[in-house]
């Protein structure tokens, strides 16, 4: 069985709901600025800001690159709520916790390979104000009460 990345169940998504989706990719710090150009003259209405080694260490570049062309964006990291405008994904300090239950199995004598793999459990959302008030946004009051964390 084929299980579906995130990169590819986001377009497939899309397309079922017919809904377009320009892809823009940069895999070095130097093709940021072009790829948020990029998706800018597309005129895109929002981005979906991927959580891969490459913008998480660049987090505050990409906020600002999102600012300078005005695009909100959501991100699946909790490094990108201090200036993002959403960010919706695992909560990281739960992985570590549910991560060192399987540290203390291993180092009882369990086999890695035969422990399963797990998906998170709990994921996090987080809307921050500021920056949608910048964006001139309105967020739906329905949104903001199921927020774990709302940014003033």
């Amino acid at each position: 069985m084929h299980r579906l990345t995130l990169a590819e169940e986001v377009p497939s998504t899309a397309r079922n709901l017919g809904v377009a989706l320009p892809i823009v990719e940069a895999t070095t710090a130097e093709e940021l600025d072009s790829a948020f150009a990029s998706a800018a003259a597309q005129h895109a209405d929002a981005m979906i800001v991927f959580g891969d080694p490459l913008t998480v260490v660049q987090a505050p570049r990409v906020i600002a690159l999102a600012a300078k062309h005005h695009l909100p964006a959501i991100h699946l990291s909790r490094q990108f709520a201090n200036g993002g405008l959403i960010v919706y994904g695992p909560d990281i300090a739960d992985l570590f916790r549910r991560a060192a239950g399987y540290v203390d199995k291993i180092l009882k004598g369990a086999k890695p390979s035969d422990l399963p793999v797990e998906q998170p459990t709990k994921l996090q959302l987080v809307i921050n104000m500021k920056t949608a008030k910048a964006l001139g946004l309105t967020v739906p009051p329905s949104l903001l009460v199921r927020a774990d964390e709302v940014i003033e």
